[in-house]
């Protein structure tokens, strides 16, 4: 894997107290699990402390992959090893306990990842179960999926107690134009209130690629419109499964063809991801 220090500086000055909302860590002492599709080359601390300094970022949002399955360890050993300024995304099923809950959250999670995509560890019948349980605990949804399938889960997400939290653009794949009926779903959740949004990973869905990713442009842009204050950004290191690892920095950089508002980007980096996951 590329080391982050020889890559260039982006062309984005990050604001203090900067957040990347997206983020995993993988490392061989730790199984992964029956279900996973993918064993990723390790990625630990000391690597991304180094994107952090040449993206200048400060906080981060560590989220379970599906390569662990239900076991958390390894991401809560990496929290810990950043300190006050990780925040985590983990798994939860109907099995998890309220002391785990509480232990958990106390360690600085602050939200259940639910990947509905090959390789996810928790179901969708029992998300709304899972919902309503972490939902006591302050924590919102994080939702990975075909956002073409949108229209036919619309209902049941709208049902959800608490904030649902959509990952990279809503990843319609391939991407869709604004006015098709999916999208249309995703910004009717936005209308909410309750719904948060990551400009992140342009690569899961896009087909006419890099080093813009033109097609996930448009989405990406009506979204920010939409709803500006509960946009988030990520970096989505170390791009698992992607054969070609893209630099962070042309990523953090998209934010200036995304969002057009210095002001509004730095929200989108600073106060957005602040409020949502409590630094």
């Amino acid at each position: 894997m590329d080391s982050s220090n020889s890559r260039k500086a982006p062309r984005l000055t990050a604001p203090k107290g900067a957040c990347d909302s997206h983020i995993h860590f993988y490392n061989a002492t730790f199984p992964s699990a029956p279900t996973a599709l993918m064993m990723p080359p390790d990625a630990w601390v000391d690597e991304y402390r180094s994107l952090q300094k040449r993206l200048n970022l400060e906080r981060v949002v560590i989220v379970q992959p599906t390569t662990y399955g239900m076991d958390n360890s390894c991401q809560l050993a990496a929290m810990k090893a950043l300190g006050e300024n990780a925040r985590g995304v983990m798994v939860a099923d109907t099995s998890t306990s309220d002391a785990e809950l509480d232990r958990l959250t106390r360690l600085g999670v602050r939200g259940a990842r639910f990947h509905m995509l090959p390789g996810g560890a928790v179901p969708w019948d029992i998300m709304e179960e899972v919902a309503a349980r972490v939902h006591n605990f302050g924590w919102h949804i994080q939702l990975q999926m075909n956002g073409r399938e949108f229209p036919e889960r619309e209902a049941m997400l709208k049902r959800l107690p608490g904030r649902l939290v959509v990952d990279h653009v809503g990843r319609f794949m391939g991407p869709v134009p604004t006015d098709d009926p999916a999208f249309k779903v995703l910004l009717r959740f936005l209308e909410t209130g309750r719904c948060w949004v990551k400009l992140s990973a342009p690569y899961e869905s896009s087909v006419s690629g890099a080093p813009d990713w033109a097609d996930v442009a448009p989405e990406a842009r009506a979204l920010a419109k939409a709803a500006p204050e509960r946009m988030l950004w990520a970096s989505n290191w170390p791009h698992p499964g992607q054969k070609k690892r893209p630099d962070e920095a042309d990523l953090l950089d998209l934010l200036l063809d995304w969002v057009d508002d210095e002001t509004v980007r730095n929200k989108i980096l600073t106060d957005n991801p602040a409020e949502l996951y409590g630094f």
